[in-house]
Protein backbone atom coordinates (compact mmCIF):
# COMPACT_ATOMS: atom_id res chain seq x y z
CA UNK A 1 0.00 0.00 0.00
CA UNK A 2 1.22 3.51 -0.81
CA UNK A 3 0.41 6.16 1.78
CA UNK A 4 0.74 9.94 1.82
CA UNK A 5 1.16 11.35 5.33
CA UNK A 6 0.49 15.02 6.01
CA UNK A 7 1.45 17.11 9.03
CA UNK A 8 -0.73 20.14 8.28
CA UNK A 9 0.49 23.71 8.61
CA UNK A 10 0.43 26.88 6.57
CA UNK A 11 3.98 28.12 7.13
CA UNK A 12 5.40 24.60 6.92
CA UNK A 13 3.49 21.52 5.91
CA UNK A 14 5.21 18.17 6.38
CA UNK A 15 4.63 15.43 3.84
CA UNK A 16 5.82 11.86 3.38
CA UNK A 17 5.04 9.13 0.90
CA UNK A 18 5.69 5.59 2.03
CA UNK A 19 5.19 2.11 0.64
CA UNK A 20 4.25 -0.71 2.98
CA UNK A 21 4.83 -4.21 1.66
CA UNK A 22 4.17 -7.16 3.98
CA UNK A 23 4.30 -4.83 6.97
CA UNK A 24 7.69 -3.35 6.04
CA UNK A 25 7.69 0.41 5.42
CA UNK A 26 9.87 2.21 2.92
CA UNK A 27 10.07 6.00 2.67
CA UNK A 28 9.82 7.07 -0.97
CA UNK A 29 10.00 10.81 -0.31
CA UNK A 30 9.50 13.28 2.52
CA UNK A 31 10.00 16.93 3.20
CA UNK A 32 8.23 20.20 3.83
CA UNK A 33 6.25 22.66 1.79
CA UNK A 34 6.96 26.18 2.98
CA UNK A 35 5.07 29.38 2.30
CA UNK A 36 6.18 32.94 2.94
CA UNK A 37 4.60 34.78 5.88
CA UNK A 38 3.97 37.97 3.91
CA UNK A 39 2.01 36.10 1.23
CA UNK A 40 -1.78 36.26 1.43
CA UNK A 41 -3.50 33.23 2.92
CA UNK A 42 -5.29 32.60 -0.39
CA UNK A 43 -1.96 32.45 -2.22
CA UNK A 44 -0.47 30.24 0.48
CA UNK A 45 -3.36 27.80 0.09
CA UNK A 46 -2.90 27.83 -3.70
CA UNK A 47 0.80 27.06 -3.30
CA UNK A 48 0.15 24.24 -0.83
CA UNK A 49 -2.58 22.80 -3.08
CA UNK A 50 -0.35 22.86 -6.15
CA UNK A 51 2.52 21.18 -4.34
CA UNK A 52 0.36 18.48 -2.71
CA UNK A 53 -1.46 17.88 -6.00
CA UNK A 54 1.95 17.37 -7.61
CA UNK A 55 2.97 14.85 -4.93
CA UNK A 56 -0.31 12.96 -5.38
CA UNK A 57 0.14 12.96 -9.15
CA UNK A 58 3.73 11.77 -9.03
CA UNK A 59 3.40 9.06 -6.35
CA UNK A 60 -0.27 8.00 -6.76
CA UNK A 61 -0.95 7.02 -3.13
CA UNK A 62 -3.98 4.93 -2.18
CA UNK A 63 -4.46 6.46 1.25
CA UNK A 64 -3.99 9.97 2.63
CA UNK A 65 -3.37 10.20 6.36
CA UNK A 66 -3.62 13.61 8.01
CA UNK A 67 -3.08 14.60 11.60
CA UNK A 68 -6.07 16.03 13.43
CA UNK A 69 -5.83 19.55 14.74
CA UNK A 70 -5.02 19.08 18.42
CA UNK A 71 -4.21 22.51 19.78
CA UNK A 72 -2.88 25.83 18.68
CA UNK A 73 -1.29 28.74 20.43
CA UNK A 74 -3.99 31.03 19.10
CA UNK A 75 -7.41 30.87 17.50
CA UNK A 76 -6.00 32.50 14.38
CA UNK A 77 -3.39 29.76 14.01
CA UNK A 78 -6.00 27.05 14.56
CA UNK A 79 -8.30 28.54 11.93
CA UNK A 80 -5.51 28.83 9.35
CA UNK A 81 -4.38 25.23 9.93
CA UNK A 82 -8.02 24.16 9.62
CA UNK A 83 -8.16 25.93 6.24
CA UNK A 84 -5.09 23.96 5.11
CA UNK A 85 -6.69 20.75 6.31
CA UNK A 86 -9.76 21.58 4.22
CA UNK A 87 -7.62 21.98 1.12
CA UNK A 88 -5.89 18.64 1.83
CA UNK A 89 -9.24 16.87 2.33
CA UNK A 90 -10.47 18.29 -0.97
CA UNK A 91 -7.34 17.11 -2.81
CA UNK A 92 -7.68 13.65 -1.30
CA UNK A 93 -11.34 13.44 -2.33
CA UNK A 94 -10.56 14.70 -5.85
CA UNK A 95 -7.92 11.99 -6.25
CA UNK A 96 -10.24 9.27 -4.92
CA UNK A 97 -7.99 8.54 -1.94
CA UNK A 98 -9.08 6.94 1.28
CA UNK A 99 -8.66 9.78 3.79
CA UNK A 100 -7.80 8.88 7.38
CA UNK A 101 -7.44 11.27 10.31
CA UNK A 102 -5.16 10.41 13.22
CA UNK A 103 -4.78 12.05 16.60
CA UNK A 104 -1.31 13.27 17.59
CA UNK A 105 -1.18 11.02 20.66
CA UNK A 106 -2.21 8.01 18.52
CA UNK A 107 0.74 8.72 16.21
CA UNK A 108 3.12 8.85 19.19
CA UNK A 109 1.63 5.67 20.63
CA UNK A 110 1.92 3.79 17.29
CA UNK A 111 5.56 4.79 16.88
CA UNK A 112 6.97 4.71 20.39
CA UNK A 113 4.42 2.86 22.49
CA UNK A 114 4.00 6.04 24.55
CA UNK A 115 1.28 8.60 23.75
CA UNK A 116 3.24 11.50 25.20
CA UNK A 117 6.59 10.88 23.50
CA UNK A 118 8.74 13.94 22.86
CA UNK A 119 10.10 15.11 19.49
CA UNK A 120 13.47 13.41 20.03
CA UNK A 121 11.87 10.03 20.77
CA UNK A 122 9.69 10.40 17.69
CA UNK A 123 12.64 11.26 15.45
CA UNK A 124 14.64 8.33 16.81
CA UNK A 125 11.80 5.90 16.07
CA UNK A 126 11.22 7.34 12.58
CA UNK A 127 14.90 6.74 11.87
CA UNK A 128 14.67 3.13 13.09
CA UNK A 129 11.33 2.23 11.47
CA UNK A 130 12.32 3.62 8.07
CA UNK A 131 15.95 2.51 8.32
CA UNK A 132 17.25 6.03 7.69
CA UNK A 133 20.89 6.99 8.18
CA UNK A 134 19.70 10.04 10.13
CA UNK A 135 16.37 11.45 11.16
CA UNK A 136 14.90 14.22 9.01
CA UNK A 137 16.25 17.60 10.11
CA UNK A 138 12.87 19.31 10.07
CA UNK A 139 10.34 18.05 12.62
CA UNK A 140 7.44 18.44 10.21
CA UNK A 141 8.95 15.92 7.76
CA UNK A 142 9.65 13.42 10.56
CA UNK A 143 6.11 13.94 11.83
CA UNK A 144 4.70 13.29 8.35
CA UNK A 145 6.62 9.99 8.18
CA UNK A 146 5.21 9.06 11.58
CA UNK A 147 1.69 10.03 10.49
CA UNK A 148 2.00 7.91 7.33
CA UNK A 149 3.24 4.95 9.39
CA UNK A 150 0.36 5.36 11.83
CA UNK A 151 -2.02 5.24 8.88
CA UNK A 152 -0.34 2.06 7.69
CA UNK A 153 -0.70 0.24 10.98
CA UNK A 154 -4.39 1.27 11.20
CA UNK A 155 -5.21 -0.89 8.13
Amino acid sequence: MRILGIDPGYGRLGYAVIDVVRGKPKALTYGVITTEPKTSMADRLLEIAADVRGIIGKYTPERLVIEELFFAKSTTTALKVAEVRGVIFLLGAEAGLEVVEVKPNAVKLALTGYGKADKRQMQDMVKVIFDLKKAPKIDDAADALAIAWCGAVKQ
